[in-house]
């Protein structure tokens, strides 16, 4: 029989506010634990929330952006849980009346998205002892929800992947997986193909990459399919992903809404917001990246080369900048999306901390582009320039890596050449047209690299075919 999985995920997204959802202490990663806090996001007595505008504009946002319904009133509910990361025993989050519902991306569809607060972070000692730092507690949190339309763990990668992207470009997160400022559950079911009933899901937690959605879903779906070839039941539960074992386990049955005893929040009047100003929202959204894809198909650029600009805005930024003013763009895609992302690979750096600007790139191009440099020299170039910082074209004059230009000088090589690989030459007229390789290979020794390629080409073909 064959089968097919039934997904879907529950996306948590950390915002990039300045101050955190409730209260006005600030929204910063990696400070002295329990030094951002204060008495409201810590839960004591007789402290008022107040709700944070930006993180509102932030999912107001994320809305414009998946063509969700805003609802221009919401309302915060308690979540009731008793476990040690939420110091008020409860966490503030939304329920029935979400401020968003419906939407879609790539042919997946969004049920809800719902503004709450994040929970302390938790570190466990060797020893078994677990610290808490509630500098994390109140952060703004988005709840993403999506409604059970992936079919293959595949899809649910893509999906997360192409989420990231839109969030990255709306400019509200992060979304670095490592620091948990996104994190996915995924639900998962098998059923027959064709079939339109639910099997019974598995919630599965701790997947902190993209690559490990992907292992655990594909995993589970093998799990579940083989227990029932069995005749054995699926079990409704949470399981977490084992990344060394590269399997999932048990963690606990799974809680239903009932176990968190939802009620409205006393402290939280219904969140009401000016239509005016959710459609200003709208209207200011900032380029996404399906339509930074389409301009740099436009411009000649290859896939490949388009989604290595893609995943990181300021890379396309970057790129952008050193194109302006060329004539081939498709030369400045190519040489960030390779040597530019190799550089930033190799020296863990952020596009914007590249050590050539725009210009000093451009300037090195424009050299391929006008003809001056040819592609091995501008190599040795781009290396000497990240080395020394000095301009292209004084490493150019420096070095002599100025293509030789001098037809009478290269037409003298060219027979040298010739002359000296006579063997090579009768094979050539013999028919192995493949041993011209070896004629522009030697031509290109004798001047230093710095003869056009497609010169010397034109000018043994003309020889040899003559």
């Amino acid at each position: 029989m064959a089968w097919e999985a039934v997904i879907g995920l529950e996306i948590h997204v950390e915002l990039e506010t300045r101050s955190k959802m409730f209260c006005g202490c600030p929204n910063t990663y990696g400070e002295e634990p329990n030094t951002m806090v204060c008495p409201v996001c810590l839960g004591h007595p007789g402290t008022l929330p107040v709700p944070n505008r930006e993180a509102v504009r932030a999912a107001l946002k994320l809305g414009a952006a998946l063509g969700s319904t805003v609802h221009t009133t919401s309302v915060f509910y308690r979540k009731n849980y008793f476990y040690p990361d939420l110091p008020k025993g409860y966490q503030i989050t939304q329920y029935t009346a979400s401020l968003l519902t419906g939407g879609h991306l790539q042919g997946v569809g969004i049920e809800r998205v719902n503004l709450e607060e994040e929970t302390a972070k938790s570190y466990h000692a060797e020893d078994g002892t677990v610290l808490l730092d509630f500098n994390r507690a109140g952060i703004p949190l988005l709840e993403i929800v999506t409604l059970p339309d992936i079919r293959s763990p595949r899809q649910a990668r893509k999906f997360l992947e192409d989420l990231r992207l839109v969030i990255l470009y709306l400019g509200i997160s992060g979304c670095d997986m490592e620091k948990g400022q996104l994190r996915v559950d995924a639900n998962i079911s098998v059923r027959p193909e064709g079939s339109t009933a639910y099997g019974t899901k598995v919630e599965v937690k701790n997947m902190n990459s993209f690559k490990a959605v992907e292992d655990a879903l594909s995993f589970e779906f093998r799990r579940q399919v083989s227990l029932l070839e069995r005749g054995e039941n699926v079990i409704q539960e949470t399981r977490l992903w084992d990344e060394h074992r590269k399997e999932t386990r048990p963690m606990r049955s799974k809680e239903e809404a009932h176990d968190y005893r939802y009620f409205p929040e006393p402290d939280l009047p219904p969140l009401v917001l000016d239509p005016a100003w959710v459609e200003e929202v709208r209207q200011n959204l900032p380029e996404l990246p399906e339509a930074r894809r389409t301009r740099y198909l436009s411009w000649g650029l290859s896939e490949k080369v388009v989604e290595a600009l893609l995943w990181d805005p300021a890379l396309g930024d970057y790129f952008e900048a050193v194109a302006e003013g060329l004539s081939r763009k498709d030369l400045a895609g190519n040489w960030v999306a390779t040597q530019v992302l190799r550089v930033l690979n190799e020296r863990g750096l952020a596009p914007e901390a590249f050590p050539l600007s725009p210009d000093a790139l451009r300037e090195l191009l424009l050299l391929i582009e006008d003809g001056i440099l040819h592609h091995s020299s501008a190599q040795q170039v781009f290396e000497e320039m990240l080395t020394t910082g000095k301009p292209a074209r004084q490493i150019v004059r420096e070095k002599n890596l100025e293509v030789v230009r001098d037809t009478d000088l290269l037409a003298r090589v060219v027979t040298e050449v010739l002359e000296e690989h006579a063997e090579i030459v009768e094979k050539y007229r013999s028919g192995k047209k493949g041993v011209l390789g070896v004629l522009i290979g030697a031509v290109m020794r004798k001047t230093g690299g710095k003869a056009d390629p497609r010169a010397v080409r034109e000018m043994l073909l003309s020889r040899l075919e003559s």
